[in-house]
């Protein structure tokens, strides 16, 4: 075990000893800025805010004739009727919900998990090709290592990469919110128990930050694995990425079957249960997980496997 962690450490000093790894750190928290000052300009652009008791009162509505119908199901009916508590409860109460481009909005709903994936895939792609484009996989090799440790080592710091990442993300998203966006108050609420909750909107901030990365992990798992397996960072960063912005549609249009239940698509990104779009009333978090879990398992034990036997030659 201590033999793994020194090569870890080893790895994870080697990545950041790179100056394309440092450049990606930084490049993370400028386009957080610009996207947060883009943000406030286009905000700003808005002559006035609509009131929130007009747009409450009818998405109320909205949502008990969907309900009047009879035709929502499972989690959907779930949703439905938590939205008519929870509107019901603002409107008597006189509970403001949160501004999504007010401060308390961008640390409660950060989005840095789309940066924070396109570059984990990068360093994903090409931590194992680059040994083989170099050159220095013989050398790498002839070290009185075990070839698992070796793989082990190049994969957690690639997780860690991707963790500290998105932990630059957060902190960024807090500072930028403060810079350049004002408090506007309101409130978060869910219901819990069949009660009305106030939910903190920095405890809400990490868990979304958790679920997004679930997202990071699978994803650079998958370019891990076509990386290692076809020695080609090109082709792992390509495939990464196409499988990543084209995953909707795939879902979209499988939508009808049932095999999209079992798809990696349909459950890479974990936030859209917080933001109660689920395509299936029998798709559930824990379910989710456990998909996502058993093709990470696949990705990995295809990546151990051809590294672990390949014939490294001249």
């Amino acid at each position: 075990m201590a033999n793994l962690l020194k090569l870890i450490q080893n790895e994870w000093m080697k990545l950041w000893a790179k100056k394309g790894t440092w450049l990606m750190a930084g490049l993370m928290i400028v386009l957080i800025f610009s996207l947060a000052g883009i943000v406030k300009w286009s905000g700003s652009m808005n002559e006035g805010e609509p009131d929130w008791r007009a747009t409450l009162q009818g998405n109320l509505e909205m949502e008990k004739a969907s309900l009047a119908t009879n035709l929502l199901k499972g989690q959907s009916k779930r949703h439905a009727e938590e939205n008519v508590q929870i509107y019901e409860y603002r409107l008597a109460n006189d509970i403001a919900p949160l501004n999504d481009t007010s401060r308390e909005g961008m640390i409660y709903n950060p989005s840095v998990g789309s940066i924070a994936i396109l570059l984990t895939v990068i360093v994903a792609a090409g931590i194992v090709a680059s040994e083989f484009s170099q050159g220095t996989i013989k050398m790498l090799l002839t070290r009185p290592v075990k070839r698992w440790k070796i793989m082990t080592s190049k994969y957690m710091a690639v997780l860690l990469f991707g963790f500290l990442l998105m932990l630059i993300g957060f902190v960024t998203t807090i500072v930028s919110a403060f810079l350049f966006f004002t408090s506007e108050g309101g409130q978060a609420l869910a219901v819990s128990g069949g009660n009305i909750v106030e939910v903190s909107i920095w405890g809400h901030g990490l868990y979304m930050l958790l679920l997004s990365f679930g997202n990071v992990i699978i994803t650079a798992t998958f370019a891990f694995m076509v990386g290692s397996v076809f020695r080609s960072s090109g082709m792992a960063i390509g495939l990464s990425l196409f499988i990543y912005f084209t995953g909707n549609v795939v879902v979209a249009l499988l939508a009808r079957y049932e095999i999209v239940k079992y798809l990696l698509f349909t459950h890479m990104d974990l936030t859209m249960y917080e933001s109660n779009y689920v395509l299936n009333d029998d798709i559930t978090l824990p379910f989710s997980l456990v998909v996502l879990a058993v093709y990470l398992v696949v990705f990995l034990i295809i990546s151990y496997t051809v590294f672990t036997k390949r014939d490294i030659t001249a």
